[in-house]
């Protein structure tokens, strides 16, 4: 039998999963809880159960677990309800607002034994799986400095679905703005590929200009190393001049890659190295494709009917990037660095 996943909040991302879900082994969508009639006649439409209300879905025996994928400030309290219920999570990114609700998510999975995860899909992106390939091969010796972008003129987080509150993305009572969005996805890869040396201390600077004026259109996040290396994450909605979507600068050498506007993967993971002993720059070598989303869908299937494997991502693994996103934010309000060595527990 498959495991049957109930979607809370059928917006535009819980819509993509369901068309994942519909293409993976042992797993599948069931069932969805959204309030919103235009959402739950879609998912009709798809052949999926619906209710109103997240109660009625807990409430639903055959549904064995829940993917969480409402706005950012709702994870926690939706994701802490289902597992009150028995139900296994997996959460949208970020995990939760900050890292002690994210804290106490972890702690609650474990005291019940249920499995939870985080829909950290980035970890395996060509582009990401390319550079910590080029650094863990020693390509760029001792690494200096990484450099993590991406820039447009044009809201980052774009809309949500049109029927719900459509710029929600945008509005800091929901968890909106580019640091959560894709900024947790570039903080999760840069602390991750600089491993195992560990982020001593943050500096950010959170603005916005542009298209939302209560969270941030530009992000940009800088992270001191325990090795001396250097990391910046930067989410720049506000440039028509957008810069290189990866720099990385090492002892042996440099390399970057371009920006695309239109998010193209395989634009991000199209590398040249250029050596720092002389020389041309020379393509750096492409990395194997990792796991998609149906693939990280069914390493949660296996989790949740095994008991004993582990989902794709860990909710340990994640801690140290809301540490991160935590640390970000805190900067950016005092103007000061914030040290974050012992803050949490970095798990690989």
């Amino acid at each position: 039998m498959a495991v049957h996943i109930g979607i809370i909040g059928f917006g535009r991302i819980g819509a993509e999963h369901a068309a994942w879900l519909e293409k993976a082994e042992g797993i599948r969508a069931f069932a969805v809880a959204d309030e919103t009639p235009a959402r739950r006649a879609m998912a009709e439409s798809r052949g999926l159960k619906t209710f109103a209300t997240v109660d009625e879905l807990l409430d639903d025996p055959k549904v064995d677990a829940v993917l969480v994928s409402t706005p950012t400030a709702m994870h926690f309290d939706q994701a802490m309800k289902a597992l009150a219920a028995g139900k296994h999570v997996m959460v949208e990114k970020p995990m939760t607002l900050d890292l002690p609700t994210a804290t106490q998510l972890a702690a609650e999975s474990l005291s019940r034994k249920r499995v939870l995860s985080v829909f950290q899909n980035r970890r395996w992106d060509i582009d990401y799986l390319t550079v910590r390939q080029a650094v863990q091969a020693g390509q760029f010796g001792k690494v200096i400095n990484v450099e993590s972008r991406l820039g447009q003129w044009s809201s980052c987080v774009g809309p949500a679905a049109k029927e719900y509150r459509p710029g929600w993305r945008n509005e800091a009572s929901f968890g909106g703005g580019g640091l959560y969005d894709w900024g947790s996805h570039f903080i999760d890869q840069i602390w991750r590929l600089m491993f195992p040396a560990k982020p001593v201390r943050v500096f950010a600077q959170l603005r916005g200009n542009v298209w939302t004026h209560d969270c941030d259109d530009f992000a940009r996040v800088c992270i001191d190393f325990d090795n001396g290396a250097v990391g910046l994450v930067e989410i720049n909605t506000t440039t028509t001049r957008p810069l290189p979507r990866w720099h990385i600068d090492g002892q042996a050498g440099s390399a970057e890659s371009a920006f695309s506007l239109e998010f193209n993967l395989n634009t991000w993971a199209a590398m040249e190295f250029t050596p720092a002993a002389g020389g041309g720059p020379r393509p750096v070598f492409r990395a194997a494709v990792g796991l998609n989303e149906r693939q990280i869908w069914e390493q949660f299937g296996r989790a949740v009917e095994s008991g004993d494997s582990a989902p794709a991502v860990t909710p340990a693994s994640v801690l140290p990037t809301m540490a991160l996103l935590d640390a970000a934010r805190e900067s950016s309000r005092s103007g000061t660095a914030v040290e974050v060595r012992d803050v949490v527990a970095w798990t690989y």
